[in-house]
């Protein structure tokens, strides 16, 4: 399932340049394992793991490891687009 949990976190997100993390894209929220939604995070994908880093405040950075083999679930969610749509 790791092939499967990457290329969501891949749809999810972009390359950050110069780095191997990449960034969430704008609007976009994960959700691992029925926890914790994470908005502007950035994620590293691992061999190993999965690191979640996010910044709380403007003195703490978080970092969140999750095991592939731990990884049951993965949400993606974003804002429902306005789209008004006439009858026909």
């Amino acid at each position: 399932m790791k092939a499967v949990w990457e290329k969501v976190f891949e749809y999810a997100s972009m390359p950050v340049h110069g780095s191997l993390s990449r960034k969430l894209r704008k609007g976009i929220k994960v959700q691992v394992n029925e926890g914790k939604v994470y908005a502007e995070a950035t994620l590293f994908l691992g061999d190993e793991f999965l690191r979640i880093s996010e910044e709380e405040g403007q003195k703490e950075a978080i970092n969140t490891y999750y095991d592939w083999n731990m990884v049951s679930s993965v949400r993606t969610l974003c804002d429902k687009e306005e789209s008004p749509r006439k009858p026909k």
